[in-house]
């Protein structure tokens, strides 16, 4: 969403701004987020090849001046050290509102595919407590991953119950992909509070599970040039935190990429970037290249600004006019998105009758577009999204888990109170064509605020955009 510019959100200026009594930053109460002796923040993020390679990253204090990491195999027993190797990796000082702090990254390469390994890093004060990840199988096999929308807002008091919901609602993910939107960067806490919540609202599963993500637009910081225009970088948090395949389009390493597990390709773009700062061309075509070149049993697109929207006046015109028709031509299966605070699950452009009358008639479909949100920011739908997706939503936090086969994609979306909202499956034919089918299971009812009361009863906290 843009906003406007209020104050150059530089890291600069929140420090002045914290330091000036007449303006001071918002904290989060009683949340210590400045960096400690102990490493903290630790996430764990697939490779280019999720059978082979993995990376972690983390936060210390300045005086652990390296990155230094124990990899070893999980072992029954509680002597983990003694098979463990050390390992190296990179260390940058990234200075925000809450104090300096080293971020470190060390990328695990020419691992063992179906492998369970434990790894723990190093703070000045010690070692952290030991983590335990499988790598993928070297082959396509049955897996489940989460998928989240935007959590930007009340990340930990809110979004935090979606996200630990949706973690105890699967057994084993595989994955937990992101929709972008992580954190709100200019809203209404010091930037890096927000990403102190983002990470403690995940806890240990983040170090464990490995975090495919997806940044939006408060993933930036916008902030103003010498003659006066509005422009925005990309907020240096990202690539300290997130250690990534940097596989991605030229000029948007940091953001866009693609990792294999198990048969899967997940193709991450960079929607504000290619509107805002000019990489579209050669997002496209990286994005046509990562298609064309993908073997894989199943592609999945993860992307922040939707193609069709469930909030705005208008779809993402730049964007859809670019990358739909790959999307199309490639056979891509899923598409997942954010943004709009919302929910919306779209199989035809032309709305839900035109699906009805597609299964009907037995009709092969493109992709599957879905929106979803799980922090507490809401926006009201527009006109068309209680007709055009197949089902939509507002004023409503939610969570989806698609289980992987061979031949099918089962999606089920959950409400933040473990209800099931919305429930469908792509199943494809000997011959590749895709079919959507809805089980007949007992669904929630679509939810949508009736002028100023919500679905709850209580008052809609869904606003126009």
């Amino acid at each position: 969403m843009h906003r406007p510019l209020l104050f150059a959100a530089t890291l600069l200026c929140a420090a002045m701004a914290q330091a000036n009594d007449t303006n001071p930053i918002p904290r989060s109460p009683g949340q210590p987020y400045a960096a400690g002796t102990l490493a903290d923040r630790i996430v764990l993020t697939p490779g280019q090849n999720a059978a082979t390679q993995m990376a972690v990253s983390y936060r210390t204090d300045l005086a652990q001046a390296d990155a230094v990491l124990q990899l070893g195999p999980a072992l029954a027993g509680p002597s983990l050290e003694a098979k463990a190797s050390q390992l190296s990796g990179s260390t940058q000082r990234l200075d925000s509102d809450n104090g300096p702090a080293n971020y470190h990254q060390v990328r695990l390469e020419h691992l063992q595919p179906d492998t369970a390994y434990v790894y723990r890093v190093k703070g000045s004060a010690g070692w952290s407590e030991w983590h335990q990840f499988r790598t993928a199988k070297g082959q396509f096999a049955p897996f489940s991953f989460v998928y989240l929308g935007d959590t930007q807002n009340d990340i930990l008091a809110i979004a935090s119950r979606t996200i630990r919901q949706a973690l105890r609602s699967v057994a084993q993910p595989a994955l937990v992909v992101h929709a972008g939107d992580l954190v709100a960067s200019r809203d209404d806490l010091a930037h890096d509070d927000e990403w102190g919540e983002w990470t403690q609202a995940g806890g240990w599963s983040y170090a464990a599970i490995p975090q495919l993500t997806a940044f939006g637009n408060h993933e930036y910081l916008d902030h103003l040039n010498a003659d006066g225009s509005e422009s925005r970088s990309l907020s240096p948090h990202v690539p300290a935190q997130f250690a990534l395949p940097r596989n991605g389009a030229a000029g948007v390493a940091d953001t866009s990429y693609y990792s294999d597990y198990q048969n899967v390709r997940f193709v991450v773009l960079d929607g504000t970037s290619a509107l805002d700062l000019g990489t579209l061309p050669a997002q496209t075509a990286w994005l046509e290249n990562t298609l064309r070149s993908s073997k894989a049993q199943w592609n999945i697109v993860v992307m922040h600004q939707p193609v069709y929207t469930c909030a705005r006046p208008e779809d993402t015109e730049p964007l859809k006019a670019a990358w739909q028709p790959l999307l199309e031509r490639y056979k891509v299966d899923l598409v997942l998105q954010g943004h709009d605070h919302c929910y919306s699950r779209l199989t035809h452009a032309a709305g839900r009758q035109a699906t009805a009358a597609a299964q009907r008639a037995k009709q092969a479909i493109g992709p599957v577009y879905m929106v979803s949100v799980t922090g507490s920011k809401m926006y009201g739908v527009n006109d068309r999204a209680r007709r055009q997706p197949d089902r939509s939503a507002e004023d409503t936090q939610l969570y989806q888990t698609v289980r992987v086969e061979k031949d099918r994609l089962q999606v089920r979306a959950y409400s933040a109170d473990d209800q099931l909202y919305d429930a469908f499956d792509i199943q494809r034919d000997a011959k590749g064509r895709k079919f959507l089918h809805e089980p007949k299971l007992a669904l929630a009812s679509e939810r949508y605020c009736d002028a100023s009361t919500g679905p709850d009863g209580l008052p809609c906290t869904a606003r126009g955009k």
